[in-house]
């Protein structure tokens, strides 16, 4: 036998109303919104990755060459190269090739989602 409490009338964390199971707690994101967002997460938790998308964004027309990011980090071409990769390919960033030249630029969609985070 439990020893009364006072603490009988608390209602528990589930409550019943009309049949139906009400709970406090209501998932903000669905399943894919939470791995979409991961998945940015990810991309942009790198430093040179932020520096990269920081120069893209307060750029005079929001895109870069890697010519530009590789002296404005003062890292090599390759590295420069390979996180723009892994950006592009996650939908962070996109390449428009002009000529011989390939501008990169972030994508409105994500740079909203990325605003958002920082929020």
């Amino acid at each position: 036998m439990t020893p009364a409490t006072g603490s009988e009338s608390t209602p528990p964390v589930d409550s019943v109303v009309a049949g139906a199971v009400h709970s406090p707690v209501r998932a903000a994101l669905s399943r894919a919104q939470a791995e979409d967002t991961a998945t940015v997460l990810r991309v942009v938790s790198d430093p040179t990755r932020l520096q990269i998308l920081s120069l893209i964004h307060t750029s005079a027309d929001q895109q870069a060459r890697v010519t530009e990011l590789t002296l404005a980090l003062g890292l090599r071409q390759p590295t420069v190269s390979h996180h723009l990769k892994v950006m592009t390919e996650a939908g962070v960033v996109a390449r428009e090739p002009v000529g011989r030249e390939v501008w990169y630029h972030i994508v409105p969609t994500r740079l909203d989602a990325i605003a958002d985070l920082l929020r």
